[in-house]
């Protein structure tokens, strides 16, 4: 009876020294253990994760890196083979050194060349058939007509200062703003042609020239009529005669 009652004290000594003991069960501290090691585990396999994570995505950034060079090193192929071909074309065919008027697709000999707003000072279109072409704007200073077929050609506020259209068909041509100073129209037939009141003739030659059919203002006929004289070869009309002077 003594030994229980020692022993009974003994246990409740130990109860009264060990709090947690007074309010948790054995279940209880068996699922705390296991918990524990859920946890520990839990947080090792995280860390596991974020590392993996590390590692794709520094590969990734490593493999776009690889792929961009691989293109880079691709195009710069490319371009340098192209590059190469080119060269091969020019040493076999020589170099393109293009006209100043290429492509204007007109009449005449012309037809296939730009005459339209180009710089075309001093180019010789004497005994051309130039039916139809188009020199609308260009500048044609000094240029040679010389017995040229420009009959409806268009020299639509081209400048024409000191061209030579000695004996070129220029009848039905249009003049429109154009400044035909000191140009050389001597036997050149201008029938029918086009012009307005800003076209300029001052100082041009125009024996022989004939106008029929082109009814200039007031002003411009008392102008040209000072200096017109001679009979047109083809047509046989007085200069003055088709100026109605």
């Amino acid at each position: 009876m003594a030994a229980m009652s020692l022993q009974a004290l003994s246990s409740a000594s130990t109860v009264a020294t060990s709090p947690s003991l007074l309010t948790t069960s054995p279940s209880s501290l068996r699922k705390a253990s296991v918990t524990t090691r859920t946890n520990a585990a839990f947080s090792k396999n995280r860390t596991a994760v974020r590392a993996l994570k590390s590692h794709n995505t520094e590969s990734g950034h490593q493999q776009d890196g690889a792929n961009e060079t691989s293109w880079a090193e691709r195009w710069r192929q490319q371009h340098a083979a192209a590059a190469v071909a080119l060269a091969a074309a020019v040493a076999v065919a020589g170099p393109f050194v293009p006209d100043a008027a290429l492509a204007y697709i007109g009449g005449g000999p012309y037809g296939r060349e730009v005459t339209r707003g180009q710089d075309l000072t001093g180019r010789d279109f004497s005994g051309l058939d130039l039916r139809g072409q188009d020199f609308k704007t260009s500048i044609l200073r000094q240029a040679n007509f010389a017995g040229a077929n420009l009959i409806g050609a268009s020299f639509f506020d081209a400048d024409l200062t000191g061209a030579d259209f000695t004996g070129a068909n220029l009848t039905a041509a249009d003049f429109s703003l154009t400044s035909a100073n000191k140009a050389n129209f001597t036997n050149a037939i201008l029938e029918g042609i086009s012009f307005t009141g800003n076209t300029s003739f001052k100082g041009s030659i125009i024996t022989g020239a004939d106008f029929t059919d082109v009814f200039f203002r007031a002003d411009q006929k008392a102008y040209l009529c000072r200096a017109a004289e001679g009979t047109n070869p083809v047509t046989g009309n007085d200069t003055r005669d088709t100026l109605l002077c």
